[in-house]
């Protein structure tokens, strides 16, 4: 009887040995993927139940009998079980299906396909932008080692990262659209157009990685080794580049994926700050008016657009630091 459990154990450990160390990396990462995917189908129909107001009553509309407002309940199918409608719902999404807009009666999916390659565009450009500005400004304000700049450095950065994306939006479209006249304050008629929407977002993402970064480099650069650097007199580009950049950029990465991955929910505001024809606008239309299909479909790809992409910063993670493959360093 005894053996049974040791053996179970041995059989275990087998198995994750022939998968090999990336086998069983990508194979925690992928539950993971799985579980979060089925709490945001979970969390997503059962969110819009609380949103307030009767969506057959917008459907209907202002002048509608409460026979209109009934028959149109029963269309829309609000007249059946919590449990039957999540049924229908979760079963729809197995086949591909996010259903249909109470409003417009359009398939979801449509609409997002049309709205996600605004989203993704600005999404990725502010992403690609934090990280090209946030890496190079928090080693070099950790590098420079002065307490004025630590100071200044600290305080910008605070007040920056901690003020809402819309509020952001809004002085930009005052200082950049309306008083100046340089770019345009809505729409996405033109390549411009992307500037104040992407800035929205960029400017308190950096701010908020690039304190992470400052914090990881500074004790980076006071390791041993980076004396040593320092006293063999070398460039200062291959000094902080081959040797400190790659020892932060772990610990940086663990926690700037919780940052890049808030950006998507930051576009929803901004978006609709600026008029852009994305996700988050769509999803603002449809809380106006009870579209329950349309703010499930959106919030669930946001939400899975947002694991994706730190599913991706695991592997980035594990590239470079493989000690995460046995699940040690990871997130």
């Amino acid at each position: 009887m005894a053996t049974t459990p040791t053996g179970a154990t041995a059989t275990g450990t087998g198995r994750t040995t022939a998968l090999g160390p990336w086998g069983s990396f990508l194979l925690r990462r992928l539950v993971g993927l799985a579980a979060v995917a089925i709490t945001l189908v979970v969390g997503t129909f059962l969110m819009v139940q609380l949103i307030p107001g009767d969506p057959a009553r917008v459907v209907a509309g202002a002048d509608a009998t409460p026979a209109d407002v009934e028959q149109a309940r029963h269309e829309l199918g609000l007249d059946q079980p919590l449990s039957t409608r999540f049924g229908t719902y979760a079963s729809g999404l197995l086949r591909g299906d996010l259903g249909t807009s109470f409003q417009t009666k359009e398939p979801v999916a449509e609409i997002i396909g049309s709205r996600l390659p605004f989203t993704a565009e600005i999404a990725f450009l502010s992403v690609l932008a934090v990280l090209l500005l946030a890496v190079p400004i928090g080693l070099a304000v950790a590098a420079r080692g002065s307490r004025r700049t630590d100071g200044a450095f600290t305080f910008v950065t605070g007040l920056v990262g901690a003020t809402p994306e819309y509020i952001i939006g809004t002085l930009l479209v005052l200082g950049f659209a309306i008083r100046l006249g340089w770019l345009p304050a809505a729409g996405a008629e033109t390549v411009t157009s992307m500037v104040l929407p992407i800035a929205a977002l960029v400017l308190p993402g950096t701010c908020v990685m690039a304190r992470i970064v400052r914090s990881e480099a500074a004790h980076v650069l006071a390791q041993d080794y980076m004396r040593t650097a320092r006293g063999r007199r070398l460039p200062p580009l291959r000094l902080y580049a081959r040797h400190a950049l790659p020892n932060l950029l772990t610990a940086t990465l663990t926690l700037g994926g919780l940052i890049l991955a808030g950006l998507l929910g930051g576009t929803v505001v901004v978006e609709s700050v600026f008029a852009w024809p994305g996700i988050g606008q769509r999803v603002v239309e449809a809380l106006l008016v009870r579209d329950y299909p349309v703010i499930q479909g959106c919030v669930l790809v946001l939400g899975l657009l947002a694991a994706l992409l730190n599913l991706l910063v695991d592997v980035v993670l594990a590239l470079l630091d493989p000690r995460t493959l046995a699940g040690k360093g990871g997130h």
